[in-house]
């Protein structure tokens, strides 16, 4: 532990002073109100608090408390691979990742990237992360994946999948089933779902792993919507068999019809939305100026930090950014103006937290208030003139603040970060494993060929309808050339 932080487990804290946002169904600001927290749990919310004598006190005097936010979609095993497709198209990142060099990742590869990424979650205050792990291509690699995400002290959900088999294959597989029995025990700090797409298939090939799903009783957390990719027949596949539940996360969901979104709303499903990815990788537009029309609810997830950045803060302001042109634009070609935005920055930082708590299933998660558990970020930089005034605290969340402003981070009432940095943390050692990875990978693929993958040539028999290769259908609603 770093000698800087005189925290020991069990320890009560209580943040003195802050503007807290308890993301409440009023969505209260409470000024100059403290947080105590006391073993897990948040043990009360108010103004001068008393606290045990052994607490240990943090001025959050002029800082923001609020819930620890949520990412509910992160391929966080590709992050030793960090900004490496800065330019990528998605179809670029299907032919590097699913039909090229994904399949060279070693379970040490694996480990380092999720190990980088979770730390780098907890620096930015997600308290929680969906691991979206679709690279599983062994029992070994899902282990490297547990145990990576075991030994940084957030909170996550190993959402598991295998790229390079078909759902069918791996979902009903011994080496899968073993796994489970092994490390999926009710780890209040590792959920698990099962992660893989529907491709419209008539045969409807992906049926076995819901059949998995369902026996286990896990979610299942699928690209939904994704321009070339996945379409509305996919979504009619799982409505017909019975498989969209209110459980099941819809990620992206960006380009599909309205019958599709009626569909999840009335089976109560929601969306994660990635904006930065939708925006630049070409799953379709930003669709919460859609699904908000539904009732659908949202969480926020930042995808993979092969292209981009890996906070919230990043997300929250691009997602809002995104709702609002498109409200305009849409003003603008019926001749008309936007006098009150539609969405507000108070809904988006919902989305980041509640929204997330909602779409994983813990109702215990994503509010600040007694009997929650302690999952918590204090954002205060005293060192920063953009630190003040403090108006409009959601909307200094959104367009203010940047992970450099987050001062502690608490998770499961563990001070995970404090005065800007992370407790406990060897960095060093993230450092070697990742660059270990991507020498292996730089030199598995050769030297011309990792710098030609920065901005890959795309044959044509590589512009696929989809990127798996378990199915040869394909459809005019995929765009197959």
């Amino acid at each position: 532990m770093n000698d800087r932080t005189p925290f020991q487990p069990g320890r009560p804290v209580v943040l003195r002073g802050g503007t807290v946002l308890p993301m409440d169904d009023g969505r209260q600001v409470l000024r100059g109100a403290d947080v105590l927290v006391a073993d897990d749990r948040i043990a009360a919310v108010g103004p001068g608090l008393e606290a045990p004598a052994d607490a240990l006190e943090i001025d959050a005097t002029g800082g923001i408390v609020m819930p620890g936010m949520i990412d509910t979609h992160r391929h966080m095993w590709q992050t030793v691979m960090r900004g490496y497709g800065a330019d990528w198209t998605l179809t670029q990142y299907f032919v590097w990742n699913y039909l090229e060099h994904g399949k060279l990742f070693r379970p040490d590869d694996i480990h380092a990237g999720n190990v980088l990424a979770a730390l780098e979650a907890l620096e930015a205050g997600v308290t929680t992360v969906v691991d979206w792990s679709h690279n599983l291509q062994s029992a070994e690699h899902a282990d490297a994946a547990a145990d990576a995400l075991q030994s940084v002290p957030g909170r996550f959900v190993l959402a598991y999948g295998n790229i390079q088999q078909a759902p069918a294959e791996w979902a009903t597989s011994a080496a899968f089933r073993d796994f489970v029995s092994r490390r999926i025990t009710g780890d209040d700090l590792l959920g698990f779902q099962l992660a893989f797409d529907v491709l419209g298939d008539p045969a409807f090939p992906e049926k076995p792993a819901f059949d998995v799903a369902r026996e286990l009783g896990v979610p299942v957390t699928t690209h939904a919507g994704v321009w070339g990719a996945t379409s509305d027949a996919g979504i009619q596949l799982m409505y017909d068999h019975g498989f969209m539940t209110p459980r099941t996360v819809y990620v992206h969901a960006a380009s599909l019809s309205t019958d599709s979104y009626h569909r999840i709303a009335a089976t109560g499903g929601s969306v994660s939305v990635s904006t930065e990815s939708e925006q630049s990788a070409g799953q379709g537009y930003p669709p919460t100026w859609r699904i908000r029309s539904h009732g659908i609810p949202v969480s926020l997830s930042m995808d993979t930090s092969v292209w981009w950045s890996g906070d919230l803060f990043s997300a929250m302001r691009a997602t809002l950014s995104a709702d609002r042109s498109r409200e305009h634009l849409e003003a603008h070609a019926n001749g008309g103006t936007v006098t009150h935005a539609g969405l507000r920055a108070d809904q988006v930082v919902e989305w980041a937290t509640r929204g997330g708590a909602q779409a994983i299933g813990r109702s215990d998660l994503g509010r600040l208030e007694p009997g929650y558990k302690a999952d918590l970020v204090l954002i205060k930089n005293d060192h920063s003139p953009v630190s003040f005034p403090l108006h409009h605290p959601y909307g200094h969340v959104v367009f203010q603040a940047q992970r450099g402003d987050v001062h502690t981070v608490i998770v499961n009432g563990r001070v995970v970060k404090y005065e800007h940095r992370l407790v406990g943390a060897d960095l060093d050692a993230a450092r070697r494993a990742a660059e270990r990875s991507v020498e292996h990978l730089r030199s598995a693929m050769g030297q011309e060929a990792w710098e030609r993958g920065m901005n890959p040539d795309v044959p044509e028999s590589k512009i696929l309808d989809n990127p798996y290769t378990y199915t040869d259908y394909s459809s005019a609603d995929t765009h197959s050339l």
